[in-house]
């Protein structure tokens, strides 16, 4: 955390030892078939993560919320193969227990290793935090928690938050506009679920509402699917940023919702190749194994030379009456049937993709042939 904030207070350090729950204490039993959420805290430098982590440690919610504090660069990267290195050298500092039931830790490399201790620790959670500093692009760190084996049965990916600087976002995003590599805030923007628009009060008061309006649209045309709130000094209401359940395949009616809002977006309103969202739609049914064939081209094999960073779609599969939802992050992808159709709902294929160097005709035309 940086200097000039308030360092979350310290209290009684908990053992890095598995602690199995006690019969006098029902509280610590887990219940073994529920997953908690983790929710990814991202952001430019001095945008605020710091003071919503410590708005969350501090504020008395009733909730047992683990934050975990990531000093690691993005060189270090969060692989499988980084985890196994044995215990040359002491990843996780310390777990500490703070007033309000929370508990955090710093993270000095694997942080999937710090959850997978966490979870070893037996203790009752409702939610857990990953603040990153020093990551300037959350999609490794994301494609570990969403689709990690041994990881997946205690844990859940819920979603991933981005705070943003309303006083300097415009300027952060500006900067390299022409170019062809893009600072920090186009990735985190792009990867979020959630957006907080923080320091609003320091926008000018002179047309200030009008100001963060053109904020709000420059960042819904990154990323149409973020949902955005506006903070000062990032208190906001945990029920809009914990339990989103972004990457639940079966949470499709919010998915819906979302691609509903998104899908008028098309490529033929934007004259530049930068980082933006757009969405097609084909009332057609589609073969499911075409559809895998065309999203691994252009997600593994760069098909058609288009980077794209997100994408999550409704399908209408062939010879089936479920309604089957696709989200990928980067190379990582899934399709999975989530509900049945409903009687009268118009079945069709809507899909939102959020990338670098996207072409509406190009994904459009070739989706077609997935007929």
């Amino acid at each position: 955390m940086s200097n000039d904030e308030e360092e979350p207070p310290l209290a009684i350090r908990i053992d890095r030892t598995a602690q199995e729950p006690s019969e006098s204490n029902p509280e610590q039993r887990p219940d073994d078939n529920v997953s908690v959420g983790v929710t990814v805290i991202t952001g430019y430098l001095g945008a605020g993560k710091s003071t919503l982590v410590n708005y969350i440690l501090n504020a008395q919610h009733g909730k047992r919320i683990a934050v975990i504090l990531n000093e690691f660069g993005e060189e270090i990267g969060v692989e499988r193969a980084m985890i196994n290195e044995g215990e040359s050298g002491a990843l996780v500092e310390e777990w500490v227990e703070l007033a309000n039931g929370c508990v955090c830790c710093t993270v000095k490399h694997s942080l999937v290793q710090a959850l997978e201790q966490l979870v070893q620790m037996k203790r009752r959670l409702d939610h857990i935090l990953l603040e990153t500093t020093g990551l300037a692009n959350p999609a490794p760190l994301a494609s570990v928690l969403w689709l990690d084996d041994q990881l997946e049965s205690s844990v859940k990916l819920d979603s991933i938050v981005t705070v943003v600087d309303a006083k300097n976002l415009h300027f952060q995003l500006n900067r390299h506009r022409d170019s062809s590599s893009f600072p920090e805030a186009f990735l985190q923007i792009a990867f979020a679920d959630v957006v907080i628009l923080n320091k609003v009060d320091l926008v000018s008061p002179e047309g200030s509402e009008g100001a963060l309006e053109k904020l709000e649209n420059e960042i819904h045309s990154i990323n149409s699917l973020a949902n955005i709130i506006r903070s000062v000094r990032c208190e906001v209401d945990l029920s809009q940023i914990l339990n989103r359940q972004a990457y639940d395949a079966t949470h499709a009616t919010h998915l819906q919702a979302l691609l509903e809002e998104s899908k008028s977006i098309s490529s033929r309103d934007l004259h530049d190749s930068g980082v933006r969202t757009l969405c097609i739609n084909q009332t057609e049914a589609v073969a499911l194994h075409k559809v895998r064939l065309w999203i691994e081209e252009i997600l593994w094999d760069k098909k058609y030379d288009m980077d794209v960073y997100r994408c999550k779609g409704v399908l209408s599969v062939e010879n089936s009456d479920h309604l089957h939802t696709l989200q990928a992050v980067r190379e990582i992808y899934e399709i999975v049937p989530a509900r049945e159709w409903r009687d009268g709902e118009k079945q069709m294929n809507r899909i939102v993709f959020i990338g670098h160097n996207l072409d509406e005709n190009i994904l459009a035309d070739s989706f077609r042939a997935c007929r």
